[in-house]
């Protein structure tokens, strides 16, 4: 459409001069009839042929239609443009523009200076040197060969609107109506490259488009009238099946850039044709497949599927069809590995003959893909992929199964075998050259995969199984021990150094407990010398690991008939017999060699289960804390069925002793004290045992993190720690144990939940409260300092320091859990300080610096309870500040403690968005 001029000349009577005409001319304002951005969003959805008439129209439509962005748009569309190449290039043109431009002023000074210098050298010298040195400020050829070009230009006609690129094309409307009498001819080889030749230029982008649309237009719009695969000129022009799947392909790229009505008419009939193209195609391929034409038809129709659309469709005719699927059978049967073997045991060398047959077939096609497909197609991944779905899980479900049905220990060496099998497997196997460099990493991901099914069951199993078998073996020891009569009699060495034997006896432990589980050595004496402690033979049995020899702790009933044995020729089971003969006056307790085989029955589980964390994702976190539950079993085993049970019985020995019914008092030691203190250096001897396979079996292989305080391994291994260290202060000092137990007994039925959590007054009135500490806080202090005060004057400073200091520390343990146990509001604060200000003043009087330090953080602690809570961000920082506690409360016991709060369930999302925000606390 054409637009108005800006400037409307006005025709004066007598135009004197130039500048008269100038001051006559009048400004008149027009606007367009639309705006500038809808005309050009029409633009967009104009076929290309109306869109350069319109360009035609003026020179503000030319220059809308010209503008490059429009033509990078459509080029992109395609993936025909790239910013980085037109950066570089327009960086390059500036380049050589500047460099040329400095050339001619180099020139231009050089013939400058020299023409001065020849005419100063002319008229001095004169003569011939004059001519040959002056230069002519007058060529008169030069003139007028630009006078010739300058006539040239001028007779040649005036250059059209439709610029290099669309010259003489044929411009087709969608209809297919031809709007140019000179076609636009393009050889059919040229065309067949084109979107490849395609050039990112900034300021060319118009005619790169043109090319291509001259190229590939004429076949896309016509390929949109046929009606039949037989009408389009494309496959009377290309007859070579690779041309014809290179030129749709290349109209399927090009319909993208197509965004005129109808666009979606024309895309369906192109996929149509492509699609009766692809199903041919694809029968001259698998046709090829039946005979094995590997470099004949099979080679060549793939390639061609290739240039079409990627070969999807002939990847997936080689991968489902494949001889291997039908003949799965030849490789193995999963019921060989059950045969002929004992109970509990499974035989993996038919399933390792399986993989190694699975992996010599698939690097045998991996060198059939290698000549039949392009290297720019990934074919051995999905071809794994369908080996994996059809072969692998089918082998090992079977397996699995009848395992399962067999028995849950076979099962379970059935499953950690064959996946440890299946992962050499995947090692093993060859990459083809159109395989991505993460190859083996998607080889591992495709075949682990297939164990994912059976990941629950298995873990679950191996849980039940640890617990079961650890179980019997603490069971199968009470009821030794039941069996026999409950003996008083202690035994014990006074003069060997025990913490020089419990380290000697942990460091030979640490060569026990990490070998592997079926090559333990023998504890004890051995009938014949053997080149080194590892090679001992072994024998379990659920009594002792050596019957020739007295290898743990005597079995209940047999310390009468057993006769000593031999010394031990091993160094373990040297230290294990003299650690054993110190410590038979508490055998009827709890015994070591019970520790020892439950350690090295959670060994076994932890190494079958921990293969499995290699499977990543959801199963190999699910594996880890599995890991975790068999180490928090054994804890709970070994801690509370085991070990607590003979420290109660311990400590109910020193609670009964009557020091007037003794008659006899010659000994140097109490009989059951000294009986407690040999069971508590076995218990703290068991404690680094438990420490040493924390460290080298979950640690080490990173199965769980000390660092994270929400770790349940790290939580029942603090609790296991907490237990024996109850255990043994309850036993040192019964007294203690008593006053503590009336503590609590004081706190639970005198601490009203009023005390910290006051009812709301009613009408919204203040209440009065008192300010002092509750009747709990009293009644308990009285009672505690009346205790602790019988001691003095009759009793050595050092132990008194010692005694008040455990007094202390228990006194705060039982007031954190008391606390725990409580609501406390904000108004309840004020009361719960009043009673932590008395504990703390007490413990002051004690005169001890490091119980000063743990009740000044619980006064500190209290704090938190008194903060309103609108003041979330300060809550927060209270909890995070660790100094303020001393190191004697971590982030996440405060966290603890804060929960507590009444109002806790209405600031938690606050304070905890506070806490994540500074980065001091991970849930």
């Amino acid at each position: 459409m054409a637009s108005r001029s800006n400037f409307k000349r006005a025709l004066p009577a007598m135009p004197t001069s130039t500048l008269a005409a100038l001051r006559n001319t009048q400004i008149v304002d027009s606007k367009a009839v639309l705006p500038a951005e809808l005309i050009a969003t029409i633009l967009d959805y104009l076929p290309i042929p109306d869109m350069i008439r319109f360009a035609q129209t003026s020179k503000r439509m030319q220059e809308m239609v010209y503008d490059d962005t429009r033509w990078i748009q459509r080029l992109k569309s395609m993936g025909c443009w790239n910013d980085v190449e037109a950066r570089q290039r327009f960086e390059e043109a500036m380049r050589r523009k500047i460099e040329a431009q400095r050339a001619r002023e180099a020139e231009e000074a050089r013939r400058t200076g020299i023409g001065l210098n020849g005419s100063i050298n002319g008229l001095a010298g004169g003569g011939e040197t004059e001519r040959k040195t002056s230069v002519t400020l007058f060529d008169a050829s030069l003139e007028e060969e630009m006078q010739r070009k300058s006539v040239d230009r001028k007779g040649r006609p005036r250059a059209t609107t439709l610029d290099k690129g669309f010259d003489d094309m044929t411009l087709s409307s969608p209809d297919g109506t031809t709007r140019s009498s000179r076609p636009y001819v393009v050889d059919p080889k040229v065309a067949l490259k084109t979107l490849a030749g395609a050039r990112s230029i900034r300021g060319m982008a118009r005619q790169e488009y043109g090319k291509i649309y001259g190229a590939l237009a004429p076949y896309y719009f016509d390929l949109a009238r046929s009606q039949s695969h037989t009408d389009p000129i494309l496959f009377r022009t290309y007859r070579d099946p690779e041309q014809q799947a290179q030129m749709l392909n290349q109209l399927k790229i090009f319909a993208k850039s197509d965004w005129a009505q109808g666009w979606n008419q024309r895309e369906e009939r192109l996929d149509t044709m492509i699609g009766i193209f692809e199903n041919a195609v694809l029968r001259e391929f698998e046709q090829g497949f039946e005979v094995k034409e590997y470099d004949g038809r099979m080679k060549r129709y793939i390639h061609v599927l290739v240039s079409l659309n990627g070969g999807a469709a002939g990847i997936d005719h080689f991968v489902h069809n494949h001889p291997l699927m039908l003949e799965k059978e030849k490789l193995g049967n999963p019921s060989e590995c059950l045969r002929n073997v004992a109970q509990g045991h499974v035989n993996l060398q038919p399933s390792h003959d399986f993989f190694k047959e699975l992996a010599i077939t698939l690097n045998d096609e991996a060198a059939i893909i290698d000549r039949v497909f392009p290297p720019t197609v990934d074919v051995l991944l999905p071809f794994l992929e369908r080996i994996a779905e059809d072969v692998i899980s089918d082998y090992i479900t079977s397996l699995f199964d009848e395992a399962h049905d067999m028995g849950i220990e076979a099962y379970l060496k059935a499953v950690a075998g064959i996946f440890e099998q299946a992962l050499q497997l995947a090692v093993s196997l060859t990459p083809s050259k159109g395989s991505k460099a993460n190859f083996q990493e998607e080889a591992m991901r495709i075949i682990t995969r297939c164990f994912e099914q059976h990941i629950d069951l298995y873990l679950q199993e191996e849980l039940d199984f640890f617990k079961g078998k650890s179980v019997a073996e603490v069971e199968a020891w009470e009821k030794r021990l039941s069996e026999e009569e409950q003996s008083t009699e202690t035994y014990y060495m006074s003069n060997v150094n025990r913490q020089a034997a419990k380290r000697d006896f942990l460091t030979s432990f640490k060569k026990v407990v990490m070998m592997p589980v079926n090559v333990l050595p023998t504890i004890g004496g051995a009938s014949k010398p053997v080149p080194s402690p590892t090679a001992i033979p072994t024998t379990m049995n659920g009594n002792s690991l050596d019957p020739t020899s007295r290898s743990g702790t005597p079995i209940p009933g047999e310390r009468a008939t057993t006769p000593r044995p031999e010394a031990p020729t091993s160094e373990l089971a040297a230290k294990a017999a003299i650690m054993n003969s110190r410590l038979e006056g508490i055998r009827s307790l709890f015994s070591i060699e019970v520790a020892l085989n439950l350690v090295h029955t959670a060994k076994a589980s932890l190494e079958r289960a921990a293969r499995f964390v290699r499977l990543g994702g959801q199963s190999g976190e699910e594996a880890k804390e599995q890991c975790e539950s068999i180490f928090i079993n054994l804890l709970q085993i070994l801690g509370n069925q085991h070990i607590k049970p003979g420290f109660d019985r311990a400590v109910n020995h020193l609670s009964v002793y009557r020091p007037r019914e003794v008659a006899d008092h010659s000994d140097q030691g109490v009989a059951p004290l000294v009986a407690f203190l040999e069971l508590v250096n076995v218990g703290d001897l068991i404690q680094q045992m438990v420490e040493v396979f924390y460290h080298q079996e979950l640690l080490a292989a990173n199965l769980t993190d000390r660092d994270n305080f929400l770790s349940p391994a790290d939580k029942e291994k603090k609790r296991f720690e907490q237990m024996l260290d109850e255990r043994v202060a309850a036993g040192l000092n019964k007294g203690i144990d008593v006053l503590m137990d009336e503590v609590e007994y004081i706190c639970g039925t005198t601490q009203h939940p009023t005390d910290f959590n006051p009812i709301a007054a009613p009408n919204g009135m203040p209440q009065v409260f008192d300010i002092g500490p509750s009747q709990t806080a009293t009644k308990i202090v009285e009672m505690v300092s009346s205790h602790t005060s019988m001691l003095m004057g009759s009793t050595d400073k050092n132990v008194l320091d010692v005694f008040n200091q455990e007094v202390g520390l228990r006194l705060f343990t039982a007031l954190c859990k008391h606390l725990k146990r409580q609501r406390v509001s904000v108004d309840g604060a004020i009361k719960l300080i009043s009673d932590v200000n008395a504990y703390t003043a007490y413990v002051t009087s004690l005169r001890n610096k490091s119980l000063t330090e743990y009740f000044a953080a619980l006064r500190e602690l209290s704090q938190i309870y008194l903060i309103d809570p609108n003041h979330a961000k300060e809550i927060a920082t209270i909890i995070a500040d660790s100094d303020r506690y001393h190191g004697i409360f971590r982030a996440e016991e405060v966290y603890e403690f804060a929960e507590r709060r009444a109002d806790w369930y209405q600031i938690k999302s606050a304070v905890e968005k506070q806490m994540y925000g500074v980065g001091c606390l991970v849930m």
